[in-house]
Order: structure tokens, then sequence, then C-alpha cells
């Protein structure tokens, strides 16, 4: 009679089919499957939380069910592994197909357009420049106007300023801005002026739009500066009074620029 070892109940990897002495033999498709389905299954333990399955229910027996499939299941983990098997999946692409004939047909909202006012260009408007000064506090500005006598209906004419790295008409000079008015049908024009800081205050700095003599104003002051930087940003010394009088010789005409 043969007895018993302490290894007498564990499999003999040795002698099996493809084995050789020492190794833990070749294993079968099927071990090969077992395994790779307990893998899955401990991976989809960790990453996947079963509470927002919309398919897993757990029945009055203790039990859990696939109600997409109507399979029964006796833990957790052989829930997962047939959420990874084939028939669960073949399912969810039948599903999701039958979801989407179901769905009624949508039309895509347009997108609203806005259609945008087209003018005939009629050339540059009439304008002049005034240099003004303040005599109580030599603080100096430019007084604009545009003269707009057939501007289209319902426009007001607009203004904006432009740094000088801004435009792509001149090479950028950080001395300089522009000064750019716009008003439909007329073209944009721009006046180049000192790149000194604005006085935006409300009762200096203004602008008027007088629809009945078709003439836009802006006043631009400058913040107050030393005489040294006014002498060298080119508007030269303030005149003696608001309005430069008799004999003082005419700014140069400004600078107009395309865009």
């Amino acid at each position: 009679l043969l007895q018993a070892g302490p290894s007498s109940d564990r499999m003999d990897f040795q002698n099996r089919a493809g084995g050789k002495t020492g190794g833990g033999g070749v294993a079968s498709a099927a071990d090969a499957g077992v395994d790779r389905r307990e893998r899955l299954r401990q991976l989809a333990l960790e990453t996947i939380d079963l509470q927002k399955d919309p398919y897993f229910m757990r029945n009055h027996l203790g039990g859990y069910e696939c109600k997409l499939c109507l399979t029964l299941h006796n833990n957790e983990g052989s829930y997962l592994a047939h959420t990874q098997g084939k028939k669960h999946q073949a399912n969810l692409a039948r599903r999701a197909a039958k979801e989407a004939s179901e769905q009624p047909y949508l039309p895509v909202p347009q997108a609203s357009k806005v259609e945008t006012k087209k003018f005939v260009k009629i050339g540059r408007p009439g304008y002049k420049v005034t240099r003004e000064r303040d005599p109580a506090t030599g603080q100096q500005a430019l007084l604009f106007q545009v003269d707009y006598p057939e501007i289209a209906d319902g426009i007001s004419p607009r203004h904006r300023f432009m740094s000088a790295y801004e435009q792509r008409i001149q090479p950028p000079d950080k001395r300089w801005q522009y000064l750019l008015f716009a008003a439909e049908p007329y073209e944009t024009i721009a006046f180049k002026i000192p790149s000194r800081e604005v006085d935006k205050h409300e009762s200096r700095f203004w602008s008027l739009w007088n629809p009945d003599t078709k003439q836009f104003f802006l006043q631009v002051p400058f913040k107050l500066e030393r005489m040294d930087s006014r002498m060298d940003d080119g508007l030269g010394a303030p005149p003696p009074s608001m309005f430069l009088g008799a004999g003082v010789p005419a700014p140069p005409p400004p600078m107009f620029l395309r865009y």
C-alpha cells in the first residue's frame, strides 16, 4: 500500500503533459482563461463603482442580477467578470442602437445671423484741429472738429485711441499714438498725436455730435508735464492764450492713415 505523504493532496504539476522535471507544467487554455478572468475581476473591483451601474441589482436572496442580460451572480466579482464578457458588451451596443433609433430627430438650431451694414465709401471727411492751452494751469489740449455732411441715417461718429504697436501702416514708435474717427459712409481717418497720458476727467475730456450741422467735436486734454517734456513731445511751448492767435505758425496737417 502506498502511504499518503504531506503533499499527496496537491496537484502533480511535474508529470503533466508538456511539463518537465522541476517545472510547473504548461497551463491549458482553460486554466489561462480562468486566470485572465480572475485578473479582470480584481481590476474591476478596484476601478468600477457598482453603485453607478444602472444594470446592477441585488435581489432578495442576497445574490446579484444583471438587469440587462437577466443573469444571476453569487458575488460582485462574478457580476464584474460578466460585464467584461461578450454577451454583456453586445447587449450594451444593442441597447445604445435602440435608444438612438427611438430618439426623435431634433433639427440643429441655426445661429442667428447679424446682417452687417455695407456702405459705399465716399472719401475722407473734412476736419479742423486746434491746439489749446488753459491759461490758469497751462494744461494743453487738442480740439478736433470733423465734418460729416453726408453721414448715413442713424449713424453717430465714433472714435478710439490706437497704440503705435497696434497699427500696421508705419514702423512703431513709442513717442506717438493714433486717434481714429469713423462714421459711415466716410473712410476711417487717424491723427498721429504725441503719446502722452490723456486727462479723461469729464470736465476736460468731452465729445459732442451736432446732428444739425453734422459736425463732431472731441477735446483731448493731456496731463500736465514739465516744460522740457512738452518741448520734446512735438507740441512745443504752450501759446499764451487758449487758442493760437495771429502770428503763431499753424500746426502741421495731421497725417491720415487708411484702415
